[in-house]
Parts: structure tokens; C-alpha cells; sequence
């Protein structure tokens, strides 16, 4: 819930990002979402992209790393080329892999090439542009200094594992979506409170297995 409750301003950034022009804020350009996996940092930046009803653009970060030279750099260009002409949000999964910190590779230099070129791309774009990059990592020590400064990832969003009362609602959505019939003895809640430390992934893995038995 609190990561949802942070994630919903930018929601009305991209919404309505007049209101916030009028009192000279400055709307945030990127969103750092870390957590372990399994938490919904990808469902919650597709819903981000779906409640404030925009175009949601998505890419890897071990998409565009690797030995082939430009191909990373190439591949950046075009996500934000895309993203400037109708706006909307664009989601980084694994940013540690692309953002890690430079000169990391003794062995070569592509993946720091690639990532001065997200660094600029960044720096690039206006909020008229009503464009939110949003990046998720289970590893944001490892993140370039660089990365985390104003005007690059501005915010960040703690994605934890659930509570009790979340695990439960968690359940009984899958339940519900997936049509999974349930015995009249079966206590979501109790089930729940006796899952610490599972994340959402797990609980739907759960339901899964079950209908499956």
C-alpha cells in the first residue's frame, strides 16, 4: 500500500501535468522502484501507465547490454525516440544490469557507452515532454552514483514484501480472477497469516499448484 500511495502522484504528473506547471513544480523525470522479486514492481509501473492513460514503453536492461558495440546505445535512442512523440511511461526491468557503476568491466567499455547514453536521454527531455522513466532493481546499491542524482531517477519507491492483510488480498484475488473453486473450509486469511515473508509471486505460484493437485 505504501508503495501504491507514492506511485499515485505520478500518476496525476502524467495526468495533469498543468496543475503542477502552474506553481513552477517540476514534475520528477524518473521513478527507482526497488525490492525483492516477486513484489509487482512491473505490474505496479504497467498500472501507473494504465490509471493515468498513456502508452507504456518497456525494455531489459540486459537487453541492451552486451559486446555487440552500439547495439545498447542504438536501442536507447529509439525507446525515447518513440516515448518524446506521444509520451507515456517508460519501464527499465533490471536497471542494475544496464546502470551499474562505470568502469566496472575492465575488459571493455560497451556498457558504460550504453549507459551515458540513458544519462543523456535523461537529461534530454522536458516535462512537456510527459514522459516518466520507471526502473526496477533487487540491487540498488550496485547503481551508478550518477543514475540517482536530481533530474535523472528523482524519486524512490520501497516495493516490500506484504503484509498479513495484503498476502490475503493478494489470495483471494487470484482466486477470484482465476475462477479457482474453494472448499468451503479454506481460510484465506488464516493461510495468509501463516505465509511471513512470501511475496506475491509466490502466493500465485501457490494458487497455481493447488488447482492444479
Amino acid at each position: 500500500e505504501g508503495a501504491v500511495g507514492e506511485l499515485r502522484e505520478i500518476v496525476e504528473f502524467l495526468k495533469s501535468p498543468g496543475r503542477f506547471d502552474r506553481v513552477g513544480a517540476r514534475t520528477p523525470k524518473g521513478v527507482l522502484m526497488f525490492g525483492p522479486p516477486g513484489t509487482g514492481k512491473t505490474l505496479m509501473a504497467r498500472a501507473v501507465a494504465g490509471e493515468a492513460g498513456v502508452p507504456f514503453w518497456t525494455i531489459s536492461g540486459s537487453e541492451v547490454t552486451g559486446f555487440i558495440v552500439g547495439l545498447g546505445v542504438m536501442r536507447i535512442k529509439a525507446l525515447f525516440r518513440k516515448a518524446r512523440k506521444s509520451g507515456g511511461v517508460i519501464f527499465i526491468d533490471e536497471i542494475d544490469a544496464l546502470g551499474g557503476r562505470r568502469g566496472r568491466n575492465q575488459s571493455h567499455n560497451e556498457d558504460d557507452r550504453t549507459l551515458n547514453q540513458l544519462l543523456i536521454e535523461m537529461d534530454g527531455f522536458s516535462p512537456t515532454d510527459g514522459v516518466v522513466v520507471i526502473a526496477a532493481t533487487n540491487r540498488s546499491d550496485d547503481l551508478d552514483p550518477a543514475l540517482m542524482r536530481p533530474g535523472r531517477f528523482d524519486r524512490s519507491v520501497s516495493v516490500s514484501l506484504p503484509s498479513a492483510s495484503e498476502r490475503e488480498a493478494i489470495l483471494k484475488l487470484h482466486a477470484s480472477q482465476r475462477h479457482v473453486p474453494l472448499h468451503d473450509d479454506v481460510d484465506l486469511g488464516r493461510l495468509a497469516r501463516l505465509m511471513p515473508q512470501t511475496s506475491g509471486a509466490d502466493l500465485s505460484n501457490l494458487l497455481n499448484e493447488a488447482a492444479i493437485v
